[in-house]
């Protein structure tokens, strides 16, 4: 773990080097201070040299400002060190993200994937930062200090050091302690970014149902589970520091009443009694370095633990070593015995044999559960077949590139995801490079005109949070306008009008009339005016075909297809 951790530092090595260097020099110049206080008091004040001493203070305050500069560098420059590492981390992670399938997606919770990519990585920030430099500082004051006061005074130094195996043994303790308490909170922190996310995403049925106390309930006994276990934390923390800062008295006060006997014994002199109690300060110093990196340490590396996990799952949808981007499609599809299932238990398509000719449409038709959007998810590869194997113009998929794949399928389903942003940018989703003219002949393919002259702004209108500022039907014209934009030579129509209302429909209806043709299109419908322009119809049930044939349009059927049978 810690080698991959490391590895993040290979591109940023000289920032690496710059914050790590003026750290050691601070560290070394911290050392001599209380040299220059011994020689201070043993050697100028003696002399009785005013001016001497004036020059003295003043060279001593230059160490100072130089140290200053030094300190400077290492907060600002060290801290763009973990941010940097931090941003990269981020990157990454999100570009993994983007490429999990719908089968990882469909057992994942978003408020938790949202935490792991913003607070975990903010916490590693600080350990890249900190880490390090701190342990290596922490060392080297140590060392260092020890043999300065060896130098002073052996006797004192021993008793100094006796102490020193239990103050780290107390830090290693309460910081095995502290990384397991963390753990356990971020855990709990993306409990309650789902919860947050659930509710607040889902409000309208919230308050629709009346079930606001319901939900402050549900998100009460999170908040509650997360300040247990932060309380947990906190007092593990309080009492490392208590023992922490008592040991360290104590030492000090050993130190000042055996440093004042060999004052007076005459084996230490003033100076070097008054430098040796400074340089248990410092000598101690790097235990409270260490302490403060106890606090981040624990929460950096529980989060970096999530993140290697959530970089170590591999994405079960990708480009085998032998696939090559597609050709320009005709769209001829064969699904050749396939069978599909989302695990062991749930079985969902048996043994699927279907031909959709280049150019023509087929109808999927059958109850809710039958597999119909399941069938139709194999197509652009969200998900892969267990068994069988569909092929694009007699190419199998794997063969193809994801993204040549996908660019040439346009799909547009009952439930429209739109982005926050303006109309103009949701529409452009379909062809980022899309310029205005191509856009607004997408706008009126898809019969948005007239919505978009009514609105002030036109396309640059902020259509809120997933489009909640539009109608249903309005959200859809957009996802048509998008396709229209790609003009894809496949086309997937996943029940897109289904929720509408008949005059909706129509007008929708017409739209997609008009983007199906020359396309291959394959279409889940539950009315009966979805199928009129189908060239072929198939009637699924219990993931099986069952029927097909254009006999199954029928008005008869009508009233079943409404009803979802």
């Amino acid at each position: 773990m810690l080698r991959q951790f490391f590895s993040y530092y290979r591109p940023h090595m000289g920032l690496f080097w710059l914050d790590f260097g003026c750290a050691v020099l601070s560290g070394l110049l911290e050392l001599a201070f209380p040299l220059a206080i011994t020689a201070f008091v043993d050697h100028l004040l003696p002399l009785g040299d005013l001016r001497l001493t004036v020059l003295a203070a003043v060279g001593l305050i230059a160490i100072y400002v130089v140290n200053t500069g030094l300190m400077a560098v290492v907060i600002y420059w060290g801290h763009m060190l973990g941010i940097n590492i931090e941003t990269e981390m981020r990157r990454r992670a999100f570009a993994h993200l983007t490429r999990l399938s719908w089968r990882w997606y469909d057992r994942s919770a978003t408020g938790k994937l949202v935490a792991q990519v913003t607070r975990d990585l903010e916490e590693i920030g600080e350990v890249a930062h900190h880490g390090p430099e701190d342990l290596f500082i922490a060392i080297m004051t140590f060392v260092g200090a020890f043999v300065l006061m060896a130098w002073l005074h052996l006797p004192l130094a021993i008793i100094t050091a006796v102490i020193l195996p239990l103050m780290v043994w107390l830090v290693a303790f309460y910081g095995g302690r502290m990384t397991r308490a963390w753990q356990d909170i971020y855990g709990r922190v993306g409990n309650f970014n789902v919860r947050l996310e659930e509710a607040l995403g889902g409000i309208r049925v919230v308050q629709a149902f009346a079930n606001e106390g319901h939900e402050e309930q549900l998100f009460a006994r999170d908040n509650n589970g997360y300040r247990s276990t932060k309380l947990q934390a906190y007092r593990i923390m309080a009492s490392s520091t208590a023992i922490h800062y008592m040991g360290m008295r104590f030492v000090q006060v050993a130190v000042m009443v055996a440093g004042a006997t060999f004052v007076l014994q005459g084996s230490l002199t003033t100076g070097g009694f008054v430098g040796f109690l400074l340089l248990v300060g410092v000598f101690f110093r790097p235990l409270e370095k260490i302490a403060a990196v106890v606090e981040t340490y624990p929460r950096g590396i529980a989060g970096f633990r999530r993140y290697l996990g959530l970089m170590s799952t591999e994405a079960d949808i990708t480009d085998a070593p032998e696939a090559r981007p597609a050709p320009a499609l005709k769209g001829e599809i064969v699904f050749d015995k396939v069978s599909f299932a989302y695990d062991d238990a749930r079985p969902v398509l048996h043994d699927i044999t279907l031909t959709v000719p280049a150019g023509k449409t087929v109808a999927l038709i059958g109850p809710s559960g039958a597999g119909k959007s399941t069938l139709m998810a194999l197509v652009p590869r969200f998900y892969d077949p267990v068994a069988g194997q569909v092929t694009i113009d007699g190419m199998p998929l794997a063969q193809m590139t994801l993204a040549s794949l996908r660019q040439q399928i346009g799909l547009v389903s009952q439930e429209v995801f739109l982005f926050g942003g303006t109309l103009r940018e949701n529409i452009a989703y379909g062809k980022l490079d899309a310029t205005e003219d191509e856009i607004a002949r997408a706008v009126e393919l898809a019969q948005l005109a007239p919505l978009v002259d009514s609105l002030p702004e036109g396309l640059d209108t902020v259509v809120g949070e997933r489009g909640v500022l539009l109608s249903g039907g309005q959200r859809q014209r957009v996802a048509i306008a998008r396709v229209f934009l790609k003009d894809p030579p496949i086309l997937l129509l996943d029940e897109a009008t289904s929720a509408l209302d008949r005059e909706t429909e129509k007008e929708i209806q017409a739209a997609l009339a008009r983007l199906s043709k020359g396309r291959t299109v394959l279409v889940i419908a539950h009315r009966l005016s979805t199928l009129e322009d189908a060239d072929e119809v198939l009637a699924l049930d219990g993931g099986r075909i069952i029927d097909r044939g254009r006999h199954l349009i029928a008005p008869e059927l009508a009233d079943r297809l409404q009803a979802g049978d």
